[in-house]
């Protein structure tokens, strides 16, 4: 009975394969009828008129391993249709651009780029997606017929998912990651780079870590205060809460049916051929197994819904069939290759030997497929027929396709420039808009690059015409961040310093046409904020031979202080308010420990048409105090009056720092408006490409080194004298003398030549053969190496090259001008009146 129930089983499961198969036929057909046409933003592009002229003999031949290697992919097919014939054919040996047929591990080719941000995963992605065009697959059922190499995708700066694929894979393996290159199924959207309905990435908020409350249980703890608070205003922001959260709850499940229409409308859904690249985790300490979406350059999660399922994957050394169930797309897939069960491998090495189930085995296979696969277990991966993957660092500044690249997500466009293509140093650009459609436009941020003012960031609401502007250190009095509606002098601001830079600790200024708030960080003297309040300018008649100042008319100057321990608390000042237009200054302590009054002190000066004489007369009534805790007054004057006269002196202190900040104000804005309508972009001493100076400096040796080639610096040297010594400094020498001075010589400036040329021959060799020693040694130990190892080892390894390309350039120069110098030399004594004299005399 039971084997009767397992035949029933497995007959209802064959016709329900057969039963999706047909399905899935007529969708095709309907689909091949309909002509699905994919969208694209980039115009078409020719592949067939590119130059293939000057491309190496291995991209149009195949070596003898290659086309081993060719005939047993055709066998492992055929191994693979005949167990698998419901399954779609595999993606094993498409032609490259010349035409000719490359297995797809020996177009992937490990190369790892001497460019900091390339030796990460992130970076290169982001390098990827931003320096290559899209282009969608001709079909979008079927993998491409052709997969061009990387050199020639990084050319022409444009490919599809496969090619995208290959490049950032082979980028990845470089930089010592596992990764592999996968093709499979996955969303309409993830395959046409519909990144409409996703979030800015830069809109996304960090998650919050929650922060894990630590109970001391304390019996003799005071409870706390109550806090007094209306039922009704809670009520009222709970209701208002429920509605906030019904609404976004609303347009969430209004969007994921949406989603969910749209995928249902789409007849393709589950069959949208997509590749993408694996990185497992394990090298390069990475902790868990991912994709990347070369297309974003965004990492996903293997559980992610967009990735519907796997044919294959492969690198540079072999290639692997997925055998796991995908209907429930790639969330049930475990990627351990070493599996045999889960993944078909095509090489198999002598540590790994094939294991097929026992059913599997005993049907009949070819004889030419058995005898193909003993071959295969000693069959190693040829290599790469890929020409060195090679980005000039003019190539790598670009970092976009034609210098300019532009992504529509849901509610937001984000476009992108290459360093000094804009003016004004503008390199992103994010606007956010109000609706789907992109009309009505929000928000703006933009992002600069090498200005010379160090302007970073500027971010514009439309609806209110603010804009903030953010800075990097090293601005002239270190402003951070200046948020205006206007650059006019007077109105509504905000200014942020780099606080710990100033000596006066000021972190942010606030100010308006009648106020004027400053708040500080880290004084001595514990002040924390200063609040000025302005009064109406008076116009005033201005006579001949004067002038008239500039600053605002000061009604009354606060100031707020942090607690000193080392005062007693009803001597230490918390609050100084200086009323000037009413000749007032009143003095608030801080609290005292179990008081809740503090202790004041109000000063009433005398005004200047009330004075007897120069100096103010000290009475009861012009100084009114309360001293927390005493019911008695102080009846002595002369500490009052003391403390008056310093207030006094501090009020004129303070008038003169409130008209340096205005006039700080003042100067800053001036400067603003100068850097704003002239922008200059700063260039770097070594970017000799752009930094013109640098670059006629540059000239200016080169021509006067060149110059000097023939013997311009060699004429103080006299190169007869040690030769001219040997025989006596006679002043008669015969013609036999004179031309064995000069052959001497010669020979001897030719041997120092030599040496020197040699002398750099022999540094070459010797840094060539100690780079190839480390490069061998870090293949050894990279599985052994930390992340911050790897990276000294590769800023090292890029420090060598350098010297290496120093050495032969050096060496190149010497080749050419040793010649030049000989024939100058040989010129020379040619004219050398002593030579020529005795030449002539005999």
């Amino acid at each position: 009975m039971d084997v009767l129930e397992e035949q029933e089983e497995e007959e209802q499961r064959d016709e329900e394969l057969k039963e999706t198969n047909d399905e899935l036929q007529d969708v095709e057909e309907k689909v091949s009828e309909e002509q699905v046409c994919v969208p694209a933003d980039v115009p078409g592009f020719d592949w067939s008129s590119i130059d293939t002229s000057q491309l190496p003999s291995s991209y149009k031949m195949n070596s003898l391993k290659e086309k081993k290697l060719l005939n047993i992919a055709d066998c492992f097919l055929q191994q693979y249709t005949h167990l698998c014939p419901d399954r779609k054919p595999l993606f094993l040996h498409p032609v490259n651009e010349c035409g000719m047929e490359k297995f797809v591990s020996t177009t992937v080719r490990p190369t790892l780029l001497p460019y900091a941000e390339l030796y990460h995963w992130d970076g290169c992605a982001s390098f990827v997606s931003d320096y290559l065009t899209m282009e969608p697959l001709k079909s979008p059922l079927t993998p491409p017929s052709s997969l061009y190499s990387p050199t020639t995708i990084l050319k022409y700066q444009r490919g599809n998912c496969f090619d995208f694929s290959v490049l950032l894979c082979s980028m990845l393996i470089g930089a010592g990651y596992d990764a592999y290159c996968v093709h499979g199924y996955a969303t309409r959207e993830m395959c046409t780079l519909d990144e409409t309905l996703e979030l800015c990435p830069l809109l996304r908020k960090p998650p919050e870590v929650p922060e894990v409350e630590i109970k001391k249980s304390n019996k003799y703890r005071i409870k706390p205060r109550p806090v007094l608070q209306s039922m009704f205003e809670l009520q009222q922001e709970a209701k208002k809460k429920a509605e906030t959260e019904a609404a976004q709850n609303k347009e969430g499940e209004e969007e994921k049916v949406t989603g969910e229409e749209k995928h249902k409308r789409d007849p393709l859904h589950g069959l949208w051929v997509h590749a993408w690249v694996l990185v497992l985790s394990g090298k390069r300490e990475v902790p868990e197994t991912f994709f990347i979406n070369p297309f974003t350059g965004n990492s996903h999660s293997t559980m992610d819904e967009q990735f519907l399922g796997i044919e294959s994957v492969w690198n540079h050394k072999n290639y692997w069939i997925n055998m796991q169930d995908c209907r429930n797309g790639c969330k049930d897939l475990i990627f351990d290759l070493s599996d045999t069960i889960r993944w078909e491998m095509m090489l198999l090495g002598s540590s790994k030997p094939l294991q097929l189930p026992e059913a599997e085995k005993e049907k009949e296979l070819p004889e030419a497929m058995d005898d193909m696969h003993k071959e295969d277990k000693s069959f190693d991966m040829p290599p790469s027929w890929v020409a060195p993957i090679q980005i000039s660092p003019r190539e790598f500044e670009t970092h976009c396709s034609q210098g300019n690249k532009v992504i529509l997500y849901k509610q937001a466009k984000l476009e992108k420039w290459a360093p000094y293509l804009n003016e004004n140093g503008l390199v992103k650009r994010l606007t956010i808009y109000e609706d789907l459609n992109y009309t009505e436009a929000v928000e703006i941020r933009e992002w600069f690059k090498n200005r010379d003012d160090l302007l970073d960031m500027r971010q514009v609401n439309i609806q209110t015409q603010v804009t903030t502007d953010y800075f990097s250190p090293g601005r002239l009095l270190n402003l951070k961040a200046h948020t205006y509606k206007s650059l006019e002098p007077r109105t509504e601001r905000t200014m942020e310093f780099y606080h710990v830079a100033r000596v006066d600790g000021l972190q942010k200024r606030v100010e308006n046409a009648t106020e004027m708030i400053e708040y500080f960080v880290g004084r001595e003297d514990f002040l924390h904020v200063r609040h000025t309040e302005f009064g109406k300018k008076q116009k005033k008649i201005q006579l001949a031979g004067t002038t008239t100042d500039n600053f605002r008319p000061i009604v009354q100057i606060k100031e707020y202080f942090h607690r000193n321990l080392e005062k007693p608390a009803d001597e230490d000042v918390a609050e100084r308010i200086f009323l000037i237009t009413e000749d007032v200054i009143s003095l608030t302590y801080h609290l005292k420990d179990k008081y809740i009054t503090a202790s004041k002190k109000d000063f009433f000066k005398v005004a200047e048409d009330d004075r007897k004489g120069n100096e103010a007369i000290m009475t009861p009534e012009m100084c009114i105090t309360y001293q927390a805790g005493s019911s008695e007054k102080d009846k002595k004057l002369l500490p009052l009056y003391k403390l008056l006269q310093e207030l006094t002196i501090e009020e004129k202190r303070l008038k003169q720092r409130v008209q340096q900040s205005e006039a700080e104000v003042l100067n800053i804005l001036e400067i603003r408006e100068n850097e704003e309508s002239n922008i200059k972009l700063s260039v770097s001493i070594f970017n000799t490409e752009r930094n013109e100076m640098r670059r006629q400096q540059y000239g200016a040796t080169e021509k006067g080194t060149e110059d000097e080639l023939p013997g311009q610096k060699e004429q103080d040297v006299d190169y007869l004298a040690p030769f001219l010594i040997r025989l006596g400094n006679r002043e008669q020498l015969t013609k036999g003398q004179a031309l064995h001075v000069r052959d001497d010589c010669l020979m001897d400036f030719k041997h120092r030549l030599v040496k020197r040329v040699t002398t750099i021959q022999a540094r070459f060799e010797k840094a060539v053969e100690e780079l190839q020693k480390k490069k061998q040694w870090f293949q050894d130990n990279r599985n052994q190496l930390s992340t911050k190892e790897e990276d000294d080892f590769l800023a090292c390894y890029s420090e060598a090259m350098f010297h290496i390309h120093i050495l032969k350039l050096r060496l190149s120069r010497e080749k050419q001008t040793a010649p030049q110098k000989y024939l100058a030399l040989e010129e020379k004594l040619r004219k050398d009146p002593r030579l020529t004299e005795h030449l002539s005399h005999a």
